[in-house]
């Protein structure tokens, strides 16, 4: 609090003199509201809010900007949903339907031990046909392979489609916590955000019915969080939702974020992750998707509503790593890591081979003035001599 109040002159003069209570807020420790969020979204004064986020960001991590050492992995595209954002799903005997083997799995480890990851990151479409075994063999070869690793797997979206094929769909929170329970035996070490989409039942309905509801995905994570597995949230915007809807679903994170410190549970959320939509050929492709302008303030809007999340991710493969460089100085503290392998969504290139090195990720957090410091997927300082790595 007594950083905020010392640094927040730094913030004016406003041209906007609207958000004035909005700063006095954020300084005295209060959450935002809608209202509050909705002030920030329109006003002219886009410096000013950017400003005011780097400040909250630098009273939580000073000039450190984070990254990590990983390799994501998508064990299969094709999916039983057929949500219209998205241009990642196949059906099965679809042109460039693909399902790993756990061998390819297990090439993949080798890989990532190889580059000196600390963290594998898992996801893929839901599979109507591979049997919940493959899952937990997954997790326990790489396990085997590389112990230090963490794993960092499966969305909400994909427990529950486990829940259901491993027969235990209709014992709700049980079944859930059952599974999770099981795949964490097998070497899962926490959760990544993705399908949360906007939490909306209008949005839900008209853009990806038939998946989870936002209650679900929340229903998930509390589980997890329960387990001592921490996890991250996202929201997938710049489709067909409104600024009102984006705001909401910030405050429902915020709220369980609250709920969760409250108790017991020793997981929580660690990271929240504004994900622009990229129309590709999906069935919404016709949408522009969100403009830089509309990014930067959105991330700069998070970081002042989400005041109990540790971090904001600015996802470089999502937001491309320039402009996650300016993201750094609008709120953000995280790009992510060097990923190797995206196959969700490809802004810039054609390939799913999407790659930074070390050398190029800590030049741009530097370039943006700030001091690079690698994580493992906990936030925990990565001291390395080239492969060989531990945490602090």
């Amino acid at each position: 609090m007594t950083t905020l109040e010392t640094t927040i002159p730094s913030c004016t003069p406003m041209k906007d003199e609207t958000l004035a209570p909005i700063f006095e807020k954020v300084v005295a420790g209060i959450p935002l509201s809608l209202e509050d969020g909705l002030q920030l979204y329109v006003t002219k004064d886009l410096w000013s809010v950017c400003a005011l986020a780097h400040t909250v960001r630098t009273s939580l991590h000073g000039n450190d900007a984070f990254f990590n050492i990983n390799r994501h992995v998508n064990y299969s595209n094709v999916c039983a949903l057929s949500c219209k954002f998205c241009d990642f799903y196949r059906k099965k005997g679809d042109e460039g339907a693909y399902e790993h083997s756990i061998e390819d799995i297990e090439n993949e480890a080798k890989m990532a031990i190889e580059s000196g990851a600390t963290e594998m990151h898992i996801v893929g479409g839901l599979h109507p046909w591979l049997p919940f075994e493959y899952y937990t063999k997954m997790l326990s070869t790489i396990k085997k392979l590389a112990p230090m690793i963490h794993i960092k797997a499966f969305t909400a979206v994909e427990v529950v489609h486990l829940a259901r094929i491993s027969k235990r769909g209709r014992d709700g929170i049980a079944g859930i916590s059952s599974v999770i329970s099981e795949l964490v035996e097998h070497g899962l070490g926490s959760l990544p955000g993705g399908g949360a989409e906007v939490f909306d039942e209008r949005v839900h309905d008209e853009a990806y019915k038939g998946k989870i509801s936002g209650e679900q995905w929340l229903d998930v994570h509390r589980v997890a969080h329960e387990l001592g597995l921490n996890s991250n949230a996202t929201m997938l915007y710049g489709h067909i939702e409104t600024r009102a809807e984006r705001i909401a679903h910030m405050i429902t994170i915020r709220e369980e974020q609250d709920k969760c410190l409250a108790s017991e549970s020793s997981g929580k959320f660690q990271a929240f992750i504004p994900l622009p939509f990229i129309p590709g050929v999906s069935e919404l492709s016709p949408l522009p998707g969100p403009s830089g302008i509309e990014n930067l303030r959105t991330i700069a809007i998070a970081r002042l509503m989400l005041h109990n999340i540790p971090h904001i991710k600015a996802f470089w493969i999502m937001q491309t790593l320039h402009m996650a460089q300016h993201m750094l100085q609008c709120g953000a503290d995280d790009i992510d890591g060097t990923v190797m392998w995206y196959d969700i969504t490809k802004v810039e290139s054609s390939t799913t081979t999407q790659e930074q090195s070390i050398t190029d990720l800590c030049r741009a957090i530097r370039d943006a003035g700030f001091t690079p410091v690698e994580r493992d997927t906990l936030y925990r300082t990565v001291e390395r001599d080239g492969k060989v790595w531990s945490v602090r």
